[in-house]
């Protein structure tokens, strides 16, 4: 891995040498299976997965949940930080930390990556109007709600694309260097 400047778009990182260096720098017994690593050019996220708490039977099995998610937080978060820094510097991008408690997600810290566009009249009424209906509360939040409809209901064709560009840097990086 090699660092980059902020300014510049990071190089592309392989996702099996951030894995192993995240297996080798967790602490043994944090998740019952490997890591989920999500990275994009802003930001590494590192999920791991927590054993589903064991609760009676009229006990609130979300709260457990959310409970068990909120202890993992504050009992690892000196040693979170140490790991996130040394990958920073690694990487060049942010680290952010999540878990899953049985069916449940829990982000610690991610972050919200301002990006610029440019919309046509058409597109800010559709952007004005889910604000006018109290469905976001700016347009900013009304184009993070369109992003995350696509990709609720585009998921495999998404996951379909990631996999194919996968494939176009696998091609690149076994071509000449420039």
């Amino acid at each position: 891995m090699t660092r980059t400047s902020q300014r510049s778009v990071p190089a592309p990182l392989d996702l099996s040498v951030l894995r192993g260096w995240l297996a080798g720098r967790l602490p043994e017994g944090w998740f019952s299976t490997p890591v989920e690593v999500l990275v994009d050019r802003d930001e590494i996220t590192v999920v791991g997965a927590l054993a589903d708490p064991d609760v009676a039977v009229d006990a609130d099995l979300d709260s457990a949940r959310r409970g068990r998610a909120a202890a993992f937080r504050e009992q690892t978060r000196s040693d979170r930080i140490a790991i996130a820094r040394a990958l920073e510097t690694e990487t060049g991008r942010s680290v952010s930390w999540g878990v899953t408690v049985g069916s449940e997600r829990f982000l610690f810290t991610s972050q919200a990556v301002p990006v610029m566009t440019r919309l046509r009249q058409p597109e800010r009424q559709v952007l004005d109007t889910l604000v006018a209906s109290g469905v976001a509360r700016s347009r900013a939040d009304a184009v993070a709600w369109c992003v995350r409809l696509v990709g609720q209901h585009t998921e495999e064709w998404l996951a379909d694309l990631t996999a194919a560009l996968g494939a176009v840097e696998d091609v690149r990086a076994a071509g000449p260097a420039v």
